[in-house]
């Protein structure tokens, strides 16, 4: 979004829900109230899914300066096909299998782009924990993504249809590595870059 939408009844101008990911959703206000001068605080809710955005602005009317959920974005730091991967499962969440998938597809993206691109997405995880890309829990972590994804990706009959809430916390996962894969890393270049020709 170019500009930041503004909190105002009746209701709320997101491209999509910050809880469900559906474009273009209906936001109704539900509460809102002034606790101090420049703190205004609205609630709104999805017409599609029982979530409930939590909001601030400087007054009724005003930018929106603060939203839970968060509005979802992925970081610039991140490649242009591990970001989009991600970005899509961001906006699927409301299916969750196909977010799922998604997030796997970030996975592999990812880990490709960092050099592993011999066999499958299976031996580019053991790889990445070899090389320490990744810590020995998040290793676990990224083949149960793999795993559950395969479930959806073959249509295995004993494999149960994954929940938003499964689909949210392997986005979680998936957002996580980005962020110790490419964030932190340009954080820390920027940093030395900036700080190089101050006095030690």
């Amino acid at each position: 979004m170019d500009a930041m939408p503004l909190v105002s009844a009746p209701h709320l101008k997101l491209d999509r829900c910050p809880s469900c990911g559906v474009a273009k959703p209906m936001l109704t206000r539900i509460w809102a109230v002034v606790a101090t001068a420049n703190h205004f605080y609205a609630t709104y809710g999805c017409s599609w899914c029982p979530g409930v955005i939590f909001v601030r602005a400087a007054h009724d009317g005003g930018e929106l300066l603060q939203c839970w959920p968060p509005i979802g974005s992925v970081p610039k730091e991140v490649p242009d096909r591990p970001r989009e991967y991600l970005r899509q499962a961001q906006e699927s969440l409301s299916q969750p299998a196909g977010s799922l998938m998604l997030c796997a597809s970030g996975l592999d993206a990812m880990l490709k782009d960092k050099g592993l691109k011999d066999g499958s997405l299976f031996s580019r995880i053991k790889q990445a924990a070899e090389q320490h890309l990744i810590t020995s829990d998040m290793t676990k972590w990224a083949h149960q993504i793999r795993l559950e994804a395969n479930d959806q990706r073959h249509a295995d009959d004993e494999a149960t249809l994954p929940t938003e809430e499964e689909a949210r916390r392997c986005l979680t996962f998936a957002l996580a590595l980005a962020e110790i894969l490419y964030v932190l890393p340009a954080r820390v270049t920027r940093g030395i870059e900036e700080t190089k020709d101050k006095p030690t």
